[in-house]
């Protein structure tokens, strides 16, 4: 298969209208017209440019009479989260709990990954993709400087005086926000090492150092920790020790600035290594949860609670009626789904990762792949944010992570089929025939209509 051949330039080109619907259903979602246009709110418009996206894509499948979608590895792991979580229905603490969280949330979420990694396959869309969301986070974070200084701050916030969210499903506390700007952040920055022109890079370094801003100023710990190590790895990265020693001068910088702009911020970040001086007692609660977690773990480590049930679990092994569900991933899957939902949830996000890791070192010293190689470096470094975030976060189910999943899936699906211009790289002999094939990773389900 070359990237020349007609079955790669049929597929790069397909799926335009579920693309640009996919497009549509990210701006609702992220940011949420119907919420300032309450007459919006009865047509559902998130649930309707979703499904006419997936419509689109199967009727062009059905008639072109071509196979449904790819079959990758990380579809494959999916697929087993899905069966893991029908199988454990019976066990549930809940079972129709387990079956509205199944059906209302997480199947809906994997539709959004399933059309991700099969309708972004040009180097085009995975930029647009990027723009898109790039420019969506701009409201977002604005949202979070005007309420911090106007003073719009959560009810419950009264010990620590935290800004509102931005109103979104995704994004309707300060955390949600932070978590939000963050995963979105590595892909302008992706953008800005990708631009040539002086006014575009101005525009994208100061989107970036607004999403930074905004983030800090949701007063966030997991998004401050987040943030803090997307620095970092963004850093180490830098080709010369002069751009390294700035850019953690300015991480340095903004951190005092802030500090001195607000005293509680400084103070709440303390309480990251002293839970015990966290006056609003989320700190506390947070870490009896997690040890409480782990004990659940350890006395069901093969069924779980059920999928969404480790709220109720929680509940009924601390003892206090404090419904909260457990700030952790990687503990909500094992609590959920028990250590077979832990693994693979784990083995999905490290197959993402390599994705992303192994796109991004074939493209790189590649004149010709340039922006592939930066785009997969910023699908990698907020795969690998989300990856921390996972730590403070229960979002396992949500869109956060299985939105840019899907962007693993369909970066490589790009490189290997020839969705970017490859004419340098193979000139160059970089790419071996065996690499461009290979057809045990990514291959078409061979179910047709």
């Amino acid at each position: 298969v070359t990237a020349s051949s007609p079955a790669v330039e049929t597929k790069a080109q397909g799926g335009a209208v579920a693309f640009w619907a996919l497009m549509a259903f990210t701006f609702i979602l992220l940011v949420s017209p119907q919420s300032f246009f309450p007459v919006l709110e009865p047509f559902r418009l998130a649930l309707v440019s979703a499904a006419f996206a997936a419509g689109a894509y199967l009727l062009e499948r059905f008639f072109r009479r071509e196979a449904i979608g790819l079959l990758t590895r990380e579809m494959a792991i999916v697929a087993g989260l899905v069966a893991l979580a029908i199988l454990t229905v019976p066990f549930s603490y809940w079972p129709g709990g387990s079956v509205s969280v199944l059906f209302d949330i997480y199947l809906k979420t994997l539709v959004v990954f399933w059309l991700l990694g099969n309708t972004v396959n040009t180097l085009d869309r995975l930029r647009k993709v990027a723009w898109g969301l790039s420019l969506m986070a701009v409201p977002l974070a604005l949202t979070a400087v005007r309420n911090s200084i106007a003073g719009i701050f959560i009810r419950e916030s009264i010990e620590v005086k935290r800004i509102d969210g931005y109103g979104a499903f995704l994004t309707g506390n300060p955390n949600d926000l932070a978590l939000m700007l963050n995963l979105i952040l590595p892909l302008t920055a992706a953008l800005f090492l990708i631009q040539r022109r002086t006014g575009g890079r101005i525009l994208l370094l100061g989107m970036i150092l607004l999403n930074a801003i905004a983030v800090m100023l949701t007063f966030s710990r997991g998004g401050f920790l987040t943030l803090a190590v997307l620095c970092l790895w963004g850093i180490w990265r830098l080709k010369s020790w002069v751009m390294r020693l700035g850019a953690i001068a300015a991480m340095v910088f903004f951190v005092f600035f802030l500090g001195l702009f607000s005293s509680s911020y400084t103070e709440r970040l303390g309480t990251i290594v002293d839970i015990e001086a966290d006056p609003t007692d989320s700190a506390q609660w947070r870490w009896k949860d997690t040890l409480a977690a782990v004990r659940l773990v350890a006395r069901n480590p093969i069924i779980g609670a059920g999928m969404g049930m480790n709220v109720l679990a929680l509940n009924q092994e601390v003892g206090a009626s404090h419904w909260n569900e457990i700030h952790n991933v990687y503990l909500e899957y094992a609590v959920d789904l028990g250590l077979p939902g832990l693994f693979l949830f784990t083995a999905l996000l490290i197959a993402c990762l390599k994705n992303a890791s192994f796109v991004r070192k074939r493209c790189q010293g590649v004149p010709g792949l340039r922006e592939l190689f930066h785009l997969a470096g910023g699908i990698e470094l907020s795969l690998i944010a989300f990856s921390v975030a996972a730590l403070f976060y229960p979002v396992g189910y949500q869109f956060y992570f299985y939105y840019l999943a899907g962007l693993a899936v369909a970066v490589k699906a790009i490189y290997l089929n020839g969705g970017a211009d490859r004419s340098l790289e193979k000139q160059s002999g970089f790419l071996s025939t065996k690499d461009r094939i290979q057809p045990g990773s990514y291959r078409l389900l061979n179910t047709e209509f």
